[in-house]
């Protein structure tokens, strides 16, 4: 989650932006019509970079399934599945430190912003998970608990982003629960599976309840506590 949304129009008044200018004409572009590709037109750069962050997640699905569908021990696919993700984490940066060079910020560059996020740190990981071999119909059921998780973090972080207390600069002081980038930390887990050849019936902590309708991975649990202190009203951790 990169600092878009630090005030309601999605910056922090620290970085004395000056934001209602360029909202007022994004507003404009977008409630008129002025041709097919007025979408287009009304968007910051910061905004494609935002783009590029919801690539990289949509591409690592991608790759995901592709492994799902390749030749017995072709890795291929799943390595790119699992590089694409930090691939994301750079562009969710770069998106706020250019909106802050251009003194340009939009409420449809903070939902961007969100969007972005859950599909490259939220759907990314759990399809990555289940291509390497979590997915029994608990599994299933739990990596979509993670995925929601995710979601409810991220729509509480724009309701929430005006109310959170600031320092003289304007910045928000601390995350409430942790921040959805944070899943990047079960990427890298799921990297080194990879590399030790920890994968299907080799996955860590093995299979619970096996031929039951219970059956499920103990290791699914790294999803469930990232969901759980994603969420967390009481988890405040100071920001950098």
């Amino acid at each position: 989650m990169s600092r878009r949304g630090g005030l309601p129009n999605g910056k922090e008044a620290g970085n004395d932006v000056q934001p209602s200018d360029s909202q007022d004409k994004q507003r404009i572009l977008l409630s008129s019509y002025s041709g097919h590709f007025s979408l287009v037109r009304a968007l910051h750069l910061a905004d494609m970079i935002t783009e590029l962050n919801g690539f990289c997640g949509i591409m690592s699905i991608f790759s995901s399934m592709r492994y799902c569908l390749d030749e017995p021990g072709s890795l291929t696919n799943l390595w790119a599945a699992l590089a694409f993700m930090p691939f994301g984490l750079f562009f969710d940066f770069m998106d706020g430190k250019v909106a802050r060079w251009r003194r340009k910020s939009s409420m449809m560059g903070q939902e961007l912003d969100s969007l972005a996020d859950l599909i490259s740190f939220g759907v990314s990981p759990a399809a990555a998970a289940f291509a390497l071999g979590i997915r029994t119909p608990l599994d299933h059921l739990l990596l979509a608990f993670f995925v929601l998780c995710g979601l409810t973090r991220l729509a509480r972080f724009n309701v929430t982003a005006s109310v959170i207390p600031k320092d003289k600069a304007g910045k928000a002081s601390y995350f409430e629960g942790t921040p959805i980038p944070t899943t990047l930390s079960i990427a890298a887990v799921m990297a080194y599976w990879v590399s030790q050849g920890w994968i299907h019936e080799n996955v860590p902590l093995g299979v619970l309840a096996k031929d039951t309708m219970f059956e499920f991975h103990p290791i699914v649990g790294l999803f469930i506590l990232s969901g759980c202190l994603q969420v967390s009203k009481t988890l405040h951790i100071p920001k950098p």
